[in-house]
C-alpha cells in the first residue's frame, strides 16, 4: 500500500530514471483496458470514458484508443484539449481513432445514460478536497446513473464527501492508502513498468516533500536549528550550519566549546553561537543546552566533539534528555555505540559510514548495497531510529521502509562532506519534515550538490564547495 504522495514521488522518480511519463501512461492504458474487457466483457458494448484534463484522464484516453478495437468508445472531456495540464494527456488525445468525441458537457448526462460500461479516468491522486465544478457535476452523474462503473488509480473525489462509487477500481503500481472494497469496488492492482530498483531509488521525487515556505511566514517559521558540537575539531559545527542554511532553514544555533566559539562565530555572521563551559563537552555545558533547546526545533550533535569518555558521556545525557528530534552523527554515534539504550524513545537520525556503523553494531557490512540494507534496516527496527548510511551509495531506512540514493562522487571522500548532510538532515527536520523523509531528501541533495560541485572542481572540491552548491540542487528540482 502506498500513499497518494509517496506515489506521486515515484511517477517523479520513474521518469528521472528513464522511464518517460508517456511510457507510464500506455502501460496504465493497456492495463485499463484488459480489466474492463475481463471484468465488463466490453466488446461490441458502448464504453464511455469520462476523462479529466491531467495524467488521470490521460490514461484513460490511453485505454479509450485500446478499447475501440472492440467496443463502442465514447469520450468525454470535462476540459477542452487546449486546457489538459499535461503535454502526455494532449499527446493521447491525439492519438484517439475510432473514438466519438464529445465536444462540450452540455450533453454528459445523456452520453451516461447510453452507456453500458463508464469509465472514471476523472480525478486522480494529485487532487486534495472536495471536487469543483465541472467535476463535481460529473461525479454525481456517473453515481446516479446506476451503470458498472471502472475507475482509474482511485476513485475521482477519493478521501472527499464527493467521490465517484465505482464497481471496479484499477490501482496503478500498489493500492493506495484507504483504499478499500467499501469506497473502491473490486480492486485491481496492476503492473504500469516501474520495476524494483526504481521504486526503492531516491530521487527528484522527494523534493515533493520539501516544506516551501508561505508567503506570509516570518523569521523562524522555517526551521530552527541547534547544532552541538566542535571543541577539538573548529570546522564540523559550521559545516552543519552551512548544511542547514543551504537547504532552507531560518536560524542555525550553535552550541560549542569556548574554544571553538570564536572561530565558529567568524566562519559567517548567519550563525548564532553560543560558547559553552570549557575547552570539551563536558556535564557543566547540560544546563546551557538545555536552556537552548526550547528556541530549536530540531538537534544536530557529535561533529568535531572528540571521543574523550566526558564528552561520550555528556552526548548520551543530552539524547536522554532531549524532547525534539536530532540527528546524531560523527563522535555522537560512538557516544551512543556505548549506551544504545540512550535512545530509548527518543525521535532520531543516525548517519554513520560504514566505520561507523561498525562501531554501533559490531558488525562488518558487505559492499552489495542490497547486503547491505537487509542489515541496516534490522539495526534501525532494533534502535527504533532513522539510519541514513554513508557510502558509494548510500542507505536509507527507518526499520520498515528502505531507499537507495545514487547521487554523489568519489570526490565526496573530502573531509567535511558529512558534516554537511548532517546539517541537511538535522535542517529538513527543522523545517519540519518527517525524519525518515528528511533522511532519504537529505542523502539526494548532498549527493546533487556534490555532483554540481564535481563539474567545476572535480577531485578538488570541498565540503564547502558541496554547501554552496545546496541553493542550486533547490532551484533545479523544487
Amino acid at each position: 500500500m502506498i500513499s497518494p504522495i509517496e506515489m506521486r514521488v515515484l511517477d517523479r522518480n520513474a521518469q528521472y530514471a528513464g522511464i518517460s511519463a508517456l511510457d507510464l501512461m500506455e502501460a496504465a492504458g493497456k492495463a485499463v483496458a484488459e480489466v474492463a474487457r475481463s471484468e465488463f466483457s466490453v466488446a461490441g458494448k458502448r464504453v464511455l470514458v469520462v476523462c479529466g484534463p491531467g495524467n488521470n484522464g490521460g490514461d484513460g484516453l490511453a485505454a479509450a484508443r485500446l478499447l475501440a478495437k472492440d467496443a463502442r468508445v465514447t469520450v468525454l472531456p470535462a476540459r477542452s484539449p487546449d486546457q489538459f495540464s499535461t503535454s502526455e494527456a494532449q499527446t493521447n488525445f491525439e492519438r484517439l481513432r475510432d473514438v466519438q468525441i464529445l465536444a462540450g458537457l452540455d450533453r454528459s448526462e445523456e452520453a451516461i445514460a447510453q452507456a453500458d460500461v463508464i469509465i472514471d479516468a476523472l480525478l486522480g491522486i494529485g487532487v486534495d478536497g472536495v471536487p469543483r465544478e465541472p467535476f463535481a457535476s460529473l461525479i454525481r452523474q456517473m453515481d446516479a446513473s446506476g451503470k458498472p462503473i471502472l475507475s482509474i488509480d482511485v476513485p475521482s473525489g477519493f478521501g472527499s464527501g464527493l467521490m465517484v462509487r465505482p464497481t471496479v477500481t484499477v490501482a496503478l503500481h500498489d493500492v493506495k492508502e484507504g483504499m478499500a472494497p467499501e469506497n473502491s469496488g473490486r480492486i485491481q492492482v496492476v503492473d504500469i513498468g516501474i520495476p524494483p530498483n526504481v521504486a526503492n531509488r531516491i530521487g527528484p521525487g522527494e523534493f515533493l516533500l520539501y516544506p516551501t515556505p508561505k508567503a506570509t511566514s516570518h523569521k523562524g517559521q522555517n526551521g530552527r536549528l541547534l547544532v552541538i558540537a566542535g571543541g577539538p575539531y573548529t570546522g564540523a559545527p559550521a559545516l552543519v550550519g552551512f548544511g542547514a542554511l543551504g537547504i532552507g532553514v531560518d536560524l542555525v544555533h550553535i552550541a560549542t566549546p569556548a574554544l571553538a566559539a570564536t572561530v565558529v562565530a567568524s566562519y559567517s555572521p548567519t550563525f548564532i553561537v553560543h560558547p559553552l563551559v570549557g575547552h570539551r563537552l563536558l556535564r557543566e555545558d547540560l544546563r546551557q543546552i538545555q536552556e537552548l533547546t526550547p528556541r530549536a526545533d530540531a538537534v544536530a550533535i557529535g561533529p568535531g566533539l572528540g571521543e574523550v569518555e566526558g564528552t561520550l558521556e555528556t552526548v548520551r545525557e543530552v539524547v536522554r534528555n532531549l524532547p525534539i528530534p536530532m540527528v546524531i552523527d560523527a563522535d555522537g554515534i560512538k557516544a551512543v555505540a556505548g549506551d544504545p539504550k540512550c535512545l530509548a524513545g527518543k525521535r532520531a537520525v543516525l548517519t554513520p559510514h560504514s566505520r561507523e556503523f561498525q562501531t554501533l553494531t559490531g558488525k562488518s557490512l558487505p559492499d552489495a548495497p542490497e547486503e547491505r540494507g537487509h542489515i541496516v534496516r534490522e539495526t534501525a527496527k532494533s534502535l527504533g531510529a532513522t539510519i541514513l548510511l554513508k557510502g558509494p551509495v548510500d542507505i536509507v531506512t527507518d526499520g520498515t521502509r528502505l531507499k537507495f540514493n545514487y547521487t554523489g562522487n568519489s570526490g565526496m571522500t573530502a573531509g567535511g562532506t558529512g558534516d554537511v548532510l548532517c546539517g541537511l538532515t538535522a535542517g529538513l527536520i527543522a523545517k519540519g519534515m518527517a525524519l525518515y523523509d528528511a533522511a532519504r531528501l537529505a542523502a539526494f541533495a548532498n549527493g546533487a550538490a556534490g555532483d554540481l560541485a564535481f563539474k567545476e572542481k572535480s577531485y578538488g572540491l570541498t565540503a564547502v564547495d558541496v554547501a554552496d552548491n545546496l541553493g542550486r540542487v533547490l532551484a533545479k528540482f523544487l
